[in-house]
């Protein structure tokens, strides 16, 4: 079996660093699996241990129609039997269109929840023999768009859950790092920068938490556009001495095993990467009930769930974890072993070559 993998993401986190996990465990003497990704991508480097050979070409998104003809030499000069599809940016369209003139079966993975015009989605998705949801959550997105039940299978995201592990909690180096005194209780909110994750929803709740706990400290993590503005808010209100702002780290494995709480409050969410990675730390999570995340996130099992922009509701039951510690690692174990029984690199594995198969 021969599969050529596309993905635009420059980047290695999200669907990006999937691709890897995938790439590593669909090595087989058997079979041939080659990636196409752009130029001076970090992925390119990640991929290039388990990828028979990398393509860095040019991607300049949605816009980009040349990517159709650059794609197309490459399946001419690779011959796979399946061209899996991994990311939007263009890739999806021009990727399927390629494929298609080019006599290949094309894969696409879903990894966002966002809704599309039914008669856009009827049209698109003819391009693909599979579409892998990443979600249950996701999947019921596109039947209801008019994609036939037969042609979408979730096939969950993963994660590393031996680099994600409450193994790996050092308290001592976690406070020095960001200036936390010992009594201080930490939430973390790992999410872009962008409005449909609910960094103002977080916000709006942060006065009556630190009402009941005013030794709080909130710790953003990411990077995006909504930054100054999301800054402005913290220091308006003033919560500016209770929140900082992080940034994008390369070592959550390392933070995410020392915080006592995440914070989810998104509106729209395929799956979230940053959820896994906290269910693997045996991490509680409090989040809202939106996409797919309460495919990781189970209430009363290893967090609680909000309705979307109920900063209210976030605050209370933000609260009550807070104040019930046996709680909390209660929850904190049931998220590892979640994280361990269904969101394996393992599982993700398996689930696509099955779909390879099928396609085949």
């Amino acid at each position: 079996m021969k599969v050529m993998h596309v993905e635009a993401g420059k980047h290695l986190y999200g669907g990006a660093l999937q691709v890897v996990f995938l790439l590593e465990g669909l090595r087989r003497p058997s079979d041939e699996h080659v990636l196409v990704c752009p130029r001076g991508s970090a992925i390119a480097e990640a991929a290039r241990a388990h990828a028979a050979r990398v393509h860095e070409i040019e991607m300049r998104g949605d816009a980009d129609v040349g990517m159709v003809g650059r794609l197309r030499r490459l399946i001419r000069e690779e011959r796979p039997d399946v061209v899996h599809l991994h990311s939007r940016r263009g890739c999806d369209l021009w990727g399927g269109i390629a494929a298609r003139l080019e006599g290949v079966p094309a894969v696409l993975s879903r990894r966002v929840d966002n809704r599309e015009p039914r008669a856009w989605a009827s049209a698109k998705y003819r391009l693909y023999q599979r579409v892998i949801a990443i979600s249950e959550g996701i999947r019921q997105v596109l039947l209801s768009e008019g994609v036939l039940p037969d042609k979408v299978v979730c096939v969950h995201s993963a994660v590393d859950t031996q680099r994600y592990s409450p193994d790996g909690a050092d308290q001592g180096w976690f406070r020095r790092e960001f200036g936390l005194m010992n009594d201080e209780l930490t939430i973390a909110m790992v999410a872009q920068f962008i409005p449909r994750k609910g960094h103002r929803v977080l916000l709006r709740a942060l006065p009556d938490i630190l009402a009941a706990f005013p030794r709080v400290r909130v710790l953003l993590f990411g990077q995006g556009p909504e930054v100054p503005e999301i800054k402005k808010l913290a220091s308006a209100r003033p919560l500016q001495d209770r929140v900082i702002f992080a940034g994008f780290r390369s070592d959550l494995h390392r933070v995410l095993p020392c915080v006592d709480l995440v914070a989810h409050p998104a509106e729209m969410e395929g799956l979230g990467v940053a959820l896994l990675q906290a269910a693997a730390c045996g991490i509680p999570i409090v989040a809202c009930a939106a996409g797919g995340i309460p495919e990781i996130v189970r209430s009363g099992v290893n967090g609680e769930l909000v309705a979307p922009g109920d900063a209210s509701a976030l605050a209370s039951a933000i609260i009550e974890l807070l104040g019930r510690p046996q709680r909390r690692r209660e929850y904190g174990e049931a998220g590892r072993i979640l994280a361990l029984k269904e969101f394996s690199v393992q599982a993700m594995v398996a689930g696509n070559r099955a779909v390879y198969a099928g396609v085949i």
